[in-house]
């Protein structure tokens, strides 16, 4: 009933193959309030890098709108579902007369009710496990970065896989280093082992540059290093170091896939705790939410 991450990545690239993805039109777009929950503001910030904007969360919207609102003309939402947080949002920028946008994968959006029709963009999805939002967010960022994924799906099965271990199931926690320019992709790859494994498997993201002020003062036989693109031949014991290579002119999209992927192997060689969960979990998250939030999300 439940796949694993890494085949729900694979699905995504394929599902991206054939669906279009709607162009966004960035250049209308002038020092936006970039708007998301979780790992939506995290792909705000990866969608926005290279353009001013002010970027908030459902916790912190108000403040930033109250401390910038003579700069603020215009803010972007972005919601794989369009509801929970999303809705409240759009209701409040109507309320304070700033125009909204939305990025969604759900053609039928809550928020949609507030926002100009001509100002949503629906994107593909696949239906997938609760909080994996791969396809989601994947096309939001092939919109931007405008990869090939039919060429990323074949390097990953090609190059990536032949790259994994089998030996995944003896570490308790996992060591990332990436290369500096994706450093903004570690709260994705992060959150994606607190969903997973929750306290059972630690996850640590660093740049090798990081690397080298004292994050490996304190060493554990248990913890395995895996670099992405560069390969690590200083830190961690040398037996629990891995490298996992990167296509040539990678963007976000594709270290995101390639993260994702390997996160999905090592979900393989654990004991099933997100699968053992996500049912109990989806009925406490339709409580939080006030809103029927299923374990598999169409």
């Amino acid at each position: 009933m439940f796949s694993n991450l890494d085949e729900v990545v694979l699905d995504a690239l394929s599902l991206f193959e054939r669906g279009k993805i709607p162009i966004l039109p960035f250049e209308k777009w002038q020092n936006p309030l970039v708007l998301g929950s979780g790992n939506a503001i995290v792909v705000g910030r990866l969608l926005f890098e290279d353009q001013d904007a002010y970027f908030a969360d459902e916790s912190t919207y108000k403040q930033i709108v109250s401390r910038y609102n003579n700069r603020i003309s215009q803010a972007i939402i972005i919601s794989a579902s369009g509801g929970k947080d999303a809705v409240r949002t759009a209701r409040a920028l109507g309320q304070w007369g700033i125009g909204a946008w939305l990025l969604t994968n759900t053609a039928d959006a809550p928020a949609s009710e507030y926002i100009d029709p001509t100002h949503v963009f629906v994107f593909p999805k696949n239906r997938e496990p609760y909080t994996y939002n791969v396809s989601t967010y994947m096309g939001m960022l092939l919109s931007k970065t405008h990869e090939d994924s039919a060429a990323l799906k074949k390097f990953i099965k090609e190059t990536v896989t032949s790259q994994i271990p089998d030996t995944f199931g003896q570490y308790d926690a996992f060591y990332f280093i990436i290369p500096p320019q994706f450093i903004l992709l570690k709260e994705l790859f992060l959150t994606k082992f607190d969903e997973l494994f929750g306290s059972m498997v630690s996850a640590r993201v660093f740049t090798l540059e990081q690397s080298k002020h004292a994050r490996t003062l304190v060493p554990s036989d248990t913890e395995c290093f895996i670099s992405f693109g560069e390969e690590n031949t200083l830190f961690g014991n040398e037996k629990n170091r891995f490298h996992i290579s990167l296509p040539e002119n990678a963007e976000y999209a594709a270290l995101r896939a390639i993260g994702y992927y390997v996160i999905g192997r090592i979900q393989k060689q654990h004991p099933p705790y997100f699968k053992d969960n996500i049912v109990a979990y989806a009925k406490i998250a339709s409580e939080l939410f006030g809103e029927h939030i299923t374990p598999i999300v169409e």
